[in-house]
């Protein structure tokens, strides 16, 4: 395993505090905000993101940063943090454990490294460009998984693609020749492809802040991260298509 550069160690080292002060919270029936985009907030996703914001802020405080619960500060930054404390609050609030912390970092328009951390779940994955996708430590592949009729896919927040009579259509066809379909959601599912235990994820009506860091882990691990209209990862992205890129083609075919 490569060392890691002194932005990924900081990007661990800010998951890592985030994680202490989320598990000292899991569990303990916490007071919810609702926030005006109608999603839940407590106590712990301030606290995890003013954690992240510090060590970030102290190692490289020219970097701007964009976080889910403190907002914007210095975007115009060629290097920008992408931060989402607790992404998966509805779980957490519900005491289920699929629920993570994500942080990325965004230069030139490019993502460049991403930490998924899930506390509960004991899962913490990291990546950085070029230099490979790793889990708990140990370096993962995505599957090479070629035929549709093997492929495993997962599905998560599928209101927008659902929505009309042609994408259930399209996404009916597709599930019928297919080995299975699976909804792992939220980090799981990118965890589970970039270590080839599945083979396609889709989703919809997502946030920059939820993928960023994924995005980074799967193609690291050599797989393929798109929105759902074969267009790359940006800031506004709301949909995706992440495949063990074999196939990606095809998926998005069908799906289009």
């Amino acid at each position: 395993m490569p060392s890691p550069s002194a932005e990924l160690q900081a990007a661990i080292d800010a998951a890592q505090a985030a994680a202490a002060i989320i598990r000292s919270l899991y569990q303990r029936n916490l007071a919810i905000t609702t926030k005006a985009d109608q999603s839940p907030v407590t106590e712990a996703d301030v606290r995890a993101e003013e954690a992240i914001h510090e060590v970030l802020r102290a190692r490289f405080p020219d970097y701007g940063f964009y976080g889910e619960e403190t907002g914007q500060h210095n975007l115009g930054a060629e290097s920008v943090w992408l931060v989402d404390p607790i992404d998966g609050t509805k779980s957490f609030v519900r005491e289920c454990p699929f629920f993570s912390t994500q942080i990325a970092l965004l230069r030139a328009g490019e993502l460049v490294l991403g930490v998924s951390s899930a506390p509960a779940y004991e899962e913490f994955a990291w990546a950085e460009r070029g230099q490979g996708a790793y889990l708990n430590g140990k370096i993962i592949r995505v599957s090479a998984t070629t035929e549709l009729a093997q492929t495993i896919v997962s599905t998560g927040n599928l209101k927008s693609l659902t929505r009309s009579p042609a994408g259930w259509r399209a996404l009916g066809e597709l599930i019928g020749g297919i080995s299975r379909i699976r909804g792992y959601g939220d980090f799981v599912h990118y965890h589970l492809l970039a270590r080839g235990a599945l083979d396609v994820v889709i989703e919809s009506d997502v946030n920059i802040l939820d993928i960023a860091a994924l995005t980074v882990i799967v193609r690291e691990a050599g797989g393929t991260f798109t929105d759902l209209n074969g267009r790359d990862i940006g800031l506004a992205t709301t949909s995706v298509l992440a495949t063990n890129g074999q196939l990606h083609a095809r998926i998005r075919a069908a799906l289009a």
